[in-house]
């Protein structure tokens, strides 16, 4: 059993990885192998929609200059896909966006390869704006056919300065409760 996650931080060390690193520690202690990929700086472009990925059918972007293949190849590998992204004027990074699209725009070319696969969202926010993050996640998501576990609240924590979200307990809370769900859930799919 595997899970990645994938950081659409620009932080590599911000309170999106402290989020998903609290997700994760309840994986790895529930015996789930996992893996973090940073984003930032490793993706060049959004989907340009040149439909070429469709047309090979080879479940690879036509792009092959930056991370998206190598991420795609992760996604597929796994039984649960994390996204995190932090906030930013109340959606996710050009860089998230850019990996659902292109990821996205694959999968669903090349046979829903990502359906029945687990995924969840988190997303720090400084007060506000956190919910459109989940959504743009969540919708990638659901367009996929995917299974998304909840959590005792929406998948969020509070935090203005980096390290600040370990400050929120129900955040924090929150993340362990995602990661002992998509375990649960993981172990009933296998």
């Amino acid at each position: 059993m595997k899970v990645v996650a994938f950081n659409g931080s620009p932080r590599k060390n911000g309170n999106t990885s402290l989020m998903i690193n609290h997700v994760l520690k309840v994986l790895e202690n529930e015996g789930i192998d996992c893996e973090t990929i940073n984003l930032a700086g490793n993706i060049k472009r959004g989907c340009t929609a040149c439909l070429r990925c469709r047309e090979s059918k080879e479940k690879r972007c036509y792009y092959d200059d930056d991370i998206v293949n190598s991420c795609v190849e992760k996604m597929l590998e796994a039984d649960g896909i994390i996204i995190g992204s932090p906030t930013y004027f109340a959606d996710v990074t050009a860089e998230t966006k850019a990996l659902i699209d292109r990821a996205g725009y694959v999968a669903k070319g090349n046979g829903d390869l990502l359906k029945r696969k687990v995924g969840a969202a988190v997303a720090p926010a400084r007060r506000a704006g956190a919910m459109n993050v989940l959504q743009t996640i969540n919708n990638f998501f659901f367009i996929n056919g995917m299974i998304v576990p909840g959590s005792t609240y929406w998948n969020l924590g509070l935090a203005k300065d980096p390290g600040d979200v370990d400050s929120d307990q129900e955040g924090v809370a929150t993340m362990s409760e995602l990661g002992s769900n998509i375990a649960w859930l993981i172990k009933k799919i296998k």
